[in-house]
């Protein structure tokens, strides 16, 4: 067993090894494909001569990769839009097998996607290939013992979190954790009023951000609860600006619908009138740090409101038929949802779940933190503290990594 070590524990990198090595690696969601050009940059630095083949996005191809399939070929969610393209997957995966097993190449990297990378990581470790799994599955907050089953899918698992490492060291899988790349994108003090100019925001006026999430179900389980929440807010608040930034077009399609079935008029054309919610396309990061309080759903956007360093009430809302058979059949291991909570160790946010996430309960949540100045600013200086934690470089952490392993292999 590996000992877990810290983010960048192998930095500086050696001197570049002139050989030509082959690295395969597959990302199926834009995340992952940020997080594979990243890495496909930083092992270069140390294998110039070094080839990429596998899947990935744009990011990965203009890095250098060789895509055998583009990767909105894996981006596939949802159980019957999975049924829907299971036999092409299944084929995929097949002739992925089959090609890097035939290349043989120094290590083989399954970048997050587990439900597909896991099972060929798996097969390709059987056949003597050394295999990387690049982001932990939610170990922590959803049976530990899968640990155990990750060391027969990866010689090595690259952890974005620090209580993530020494949960692998118990089960004798070796893991590292070598930083969360959002933590290199955020600054440890962020500005307000840049991200407000450029949103057309006041400067001078409260504002409350919406992120009702980035999926079609979460919206439709809590949009109409957010809307009616910051109503409520601007009743108390007349001049509040609420804003609400859209990951895409559908996800803004499916808002103003469920503001349609509430009664909720968006006038997205004046953010500065009384009552107005103003919807932007993207624009997440900005809206975060134009935001005095976020309202968010519970995810990787309350990572990102962390380190923004904005106070924040998380909301988690999951089907009732979901919540139950999970709470049936105990499969979380943790009282926390949100991520700066599980990262603290206490509750710093106020988490609200399944029946107790009404807009009543949402908007008394955020009043309190309007009303409590003193505890946002002992926020903000925690959000700090945890930020410092998160911080790797973690393109070139997973890259020493990478190479560590394949070294010590060879």
């Amino acid at each position: 067993m590996e000992p877990a070590q810290e983010a960048g524990a192998a930095s500086p990198a050696p001197p570049a090894d002139t050989a030509a090595v082959l690295f395969a690696l597959v990302a199926g969601e834009a995340s992952g494909d940020q997080l594979g050009a990243g890495l496909i940059v930083a092992l270069r630095e140390r294998f110039p001569q070094a080839r990429f083949v596998g899947i990935g996005g744009p990011r990965m191809i203009e890095a250098g990769l060789e895509a055998w399939y583009p990767a909105e070929k894996l981006a596939v969610m949802g159980l019957v839009e999975v049924l829907r393209h299971l036999p092409e997957l299944l084929r995929i995966r097949a002739d992925l097998l089959r090609r890097v097993a035939a290349l043989r190449p120094a290590a083989f990297i399954g970048i997050d996607a587990p439900d597909f990378n896991l099972a060929l990581e798996r097969k390709l470790k059987q056949r003597g290939i050394r295999t990387v799994h690049y982001v932990s599955p939610s170990i922590w907050a959803w049976r530990e013992s899968r640990a155990a089953k990750m060391g027969a899918s990866a010689d090595l698992v690259l952890c974005l979190f620090p209580m993530e490492p020494p949960i692998y060291q118990r089960y004798g899988v070796a893991a590292r954790f070598v930083g969360h790349p959002m933590a290199d994108r955020f600054a440890l003090v962020s500005e307000r009023l840049p991200a407000r100019a450029d949103l057309g925001l006041s400067d001078q006026a409260p504002v409350l951000a919406l992120l009702p999430g980035s999926r079609l179900g979460e919206i439709r389980r809590l949009g109409a609860d957010f809307l009616q929440a910051a109503r409520r807010c601007q009743q108390q608040i007349p001049q509040l600006q609420v804003i609400a930034p859209m990951a895409n077009r559908a996800c803004r399609e499916a808002f103003e619908q469920v503001a349609d079935s509430v009664g909720i008029d968006l006038r997205s054309d004046d953010p500065e009138s009384r009552g107005s919610i103003e919807l932007v396309d993207g624009k997440a990061q900005q809206a975060l740090l134009a935001a005095d309080i976020v309202l968010v759903a519970s995810g990787t956007a309350a990572l990102e409101a962390m380190l923004a360093k904005r106070p924040m009430v998380v909301a988690y809302k999951v089907a009732p038929w979901t919540y139950r058979l999970v709470t049936w059949f105990k499969l979380l291991r943790t009282t926390r949802f949100s991520l700066p909570n599980v990262l603290a160790e206490r509750e710093l946010v106020p988490e609200i779940l399944q029946q107790a996430c009404t807009p009543q309960a949402l908007a008394d949540a955020v009043l309190a933190l309007y009303a409590d100045s003193n505890g946002r600013v002992a926020l903000v200086a925690e959000f700090e503290r945890l930020h410092r934690l998160l911080i790797g470089d973690a393109d070139r952490g997973a890259a020493a990594a990478v190479a560590e392993l394949v070294h010590n292999a060879g």
